[in-house]
Order: structure tokens, then C-alpha cells, then sequence
């Protein structure tokens, strides 16, 4: 999956982005920790242990799901505008290969930015060793909103 090469509305969207990443409680508490942001590009990392794994010692899917969301979200997070966020809409998950091994490897990227809705599309990889395997891919559409409008 290739870097993309989209212009941010906001010139400090990194540390807007590394902002809601210390906010986002929920990924915070699974432990993905997010290892690249570029406008439209994320990657993150989480350190498989026993409470991510199914009753066969795979990975859960819901937890390659989690993942997957996270960095196709701040993805689109980062070609927003101060102030404005994304919440996910549709978020699709091929299983292609079960997973085992020490960490996962999440690759999120927009496709598509546009001005209300962005189109993303991810990777999730086991990292086993020195190995790296495919074991999803996804695809999402994220919605530009204005939190003031929802906290009312």
C-alpha cells in the first residue's frame, strides 16, 4: 500500500492528530500504539498478549477490526480542518489468513478525501519473528463532523 500525497487543511495536523490519539481512551486501553502519521497515511503497531486472542490462539477479529478503524480513521483525521472530527460510517473487514504471532502491524490510508466524506482503506499484518503476514484487509468511509453540533 502506497503513501498518499494529499495536502492537510490544518499545517500542524500531526500534533492535532497526536492530540486526539492521547484522547481516544478505547485504543489507549486495547494498547495500539500509532507509529506514522502523514497527511492522509497512518500506521500503528499493537503488542499481541493473551487477552487479544480467540479460544484457538489466533488474534481476535474484532480486535484486527479495532485496529484497522483506528488507523484508517486518523488517517482521515489528518486532512481535516482545526477543530472538525471523523467518526467512521461504513467500515468493511476481509479475514484473508489467521493470526498468531508477537505483534500487529496496521497500515491506514485515504483514497479519497472529500468534503464531507473520506474513503480509506487499510492493511493488517502479524508480524511472527522476522515474518510479516497479510491477515486483513479493510475498507471505511469516514464523515467530517463538527463535535460542537453532537455535544449540545
Amino acid at each position: 500500500m502506497s503513501k498518499t500525497k494529499f495536502i492537510p487543511q490544518n499545517p500542524n495536523f500531526k500534533k492535532m492528530v497526536e492530540s486526539r490519539i492521547r484522547g481516544n481512551h478505547f485504543m489507549n486501553f486495547v494498547g495500539i500504539e500509532i507509529t506514522t502519521i502523514e497527511p492522509g497515511f497512518v500506521e500503528g503497531e499493537l503488542k499481541l498478549r493473551d487477552e487479544l486472542l480467540q479460544q484457538l490462539g489466533f488474534v481476535h477479529g474484532g480486535v484486527s477490526s479495532t485496529l484497522a478503524d483506528v488507523v484508517m480513521g486518523f488517517a482521515a483525521y489528518s486532512l481535516v480542518k482545526e477543530g472538525q472530527g471523523v467518526v467512521t460510517v461504513d467500515l468493511k473487514v476481509n479475514f484473508v489468513s489467521p493470526g498468531k504471532g508477537e505483534k500487529l502491524k496496521a497500515v491506514g490510508r485515504v483514497y479519497k478525501a472529500g468534503n464531507k466524506l473520506f474513503f480509506c482503506e487499510g492493511e493488517i499484518y502479524v508480524i511472527h519473528g522476522n515474518t510479516e503476514l497479510l491477515i486483513a484487509k479493510s475498507d471505511s468511509i469516514m464523515t467530517v463532523l463538527n463535535p460542537e453540533d453532537y455535544l449540545k
